[in-house]
């Protein structure tokens, strides 16, 4: 089974992700991992830290001369902001981070334990491991990409883009969106944020293409894949809502208007048996279960928790009434949130289909997955 988990705390000596599952003979684009990295850090409304940071990834195990192995993949960033012995402790908790709940949690009057693992440092490791997914995927034409739909206020138009057109458009955008009246307004928002030091949270969506038909299970509730991308969504730091498709809209509408009509063109839509719709308020997926069309999900982020016009809080180890603690923090990572998404789902995705079409090298998934093509025209 496909698998990884991370290690690190955000000034510690770097992040790493440990791969598992992983099949032999894929070649790995050590650049493209990369250049995840860095949109990651990039995104209008970033703050001082990723200054410092030029996050590049070390392979230090899985790969030989670029080609994995079949064996566990270590992949690990650097953090240059190693300063962790340094830092003083942290007793004024701030509202909406991890900072109270986990010094509850371990019995701590210091929070600066809790708040090294919490931060959303972590997801650099995760932005890795979703890149390495993202290659896996780009062999059998899956692409996974993410845009931003919403910051504050300011709302994107919805757009009926290819996803070449897509990566152009946002790649031009500083708030990673593919709207570009929009784009003006999301950053009239993080300015004013900013300016009266607060903080903005916001939407994105990721739109998978070229998913197969028959990709999770409803044999048991933990196989239903939409159930695991949103978890995969929504354990990236500050996601508070996660759809699928028309998602909460389809809950106020009649059934007439919300569930995608079947059509059937025997020469075309290979990968779902030529079966197709006209819609796609399903968002791909239906009983848990991959349908052919393109797999969407959105995820709302909120504010960043640190303020630089601090919230009250209780400084927990004299209990009186205080300002909550400032740490180094941006003013908007919605942006950044959107390419943690996208490998986030990129990961689950490669994941479902290593489930399915089952091997320890790429030929043989590939010589499984053109089977399960073809047996379709038996039906």
């Amino acid at each position: 089974m496909l698998i990884y988990r991370t290690a690190g705390e955000s000034h510690g000596k770097c992040v790493l992700a440990l791969v598992e599952g992983f099949p032999a003979a894929v070649e790995i684009d050590k650049g493209s991992i990369d250049r995840e990295l860095r949109r990651r850090q990039g995104g209008y409304g970033r703050g001082a830290r990723m200054a410092i940071e030029r996050d590049r990834v070390e392979i230090l195990s899985g790969t030989r001369a670029d080609v994995t192995l079949g064996s566990p993949i270590t992949l690990l960033i650097q953090n240059r902001d190693y300063k962790i012995e340094e830092l003083p402790e942290v007793t004024r908790p701030r509202p909406g981070h991890a900072d109270l709940a986990g010094m509850l949690k371990f019995l701590t009057p210091d929070a600066r334990p809790i708040l090294e693992r919490s931060s959303a440092r972590e997801t650099a490791a995760r932005t890795a491991a979703g890149a390495l997914a993202k290659i896996l995927l780009a062999q059998f034409d899956i692409s996974v990409l993410a845009f931003v739909v919403q910051i504050g206020k300011a709302k994107a138009k919805a757009s009926k883009l290819s996803p070449e057109e897509m990566v152009k458009i946002r790649k031009r955008s500083p708030v990673y969106t593919l709207d570009r009246s929009a784009e003006r307004s999301m950053i009239a928002e993080i300015d004013r944020a900013k300016a009266h030091g607060d903080t903005l949270g916001g939407v994105f969506e990721v739109v998978a293409t070229g998913v197969p038909a028959g990709l999770g299970s409803t044999a048991q509730w933990s196989q239903r894949l939409d159930g695991r991308l949103a978890q995969a969504l929504m354990s990236i730091q500050g996601i508070k809502a996660v759809e699928i498709g028309a998602g909460f809209k389809a809950a106020s509408l009649p059934g007439s208007r919300v569930h995608d009509q079947i059509f059937y063109n025997a020469k075309s839509h290979e990968k779902s048996g030529g079966f197709y719709r006209r819609t796609n308020r399903a968002g791909g997926i239906e009983g848990g279960i991959t349908n052919g069309q393109p797999v969407i999900c959105r995820a709302a982020m909120k504010p960043i928790s640190t303020l630089k016009e601090p919230l009250r809080s209780v400084d927990v180890r004299t209990k009186e009434a205080v300002e909550a603690q400032v740490e180094r923090s941006d003013v908007c990572a919605v942006p950044a949130a959107s390419v943690v998404g996208e490998a986030a789902v990129a990961f689950e995705l490669a994941r479902a289909f290593l489930e399915k079409f089952a091997g320890d090298s790429l030929p043989e998934i590939k010589q499984n997955y053109q089977k399960f093509l073809a047996a379709w025209k038996e039906l």
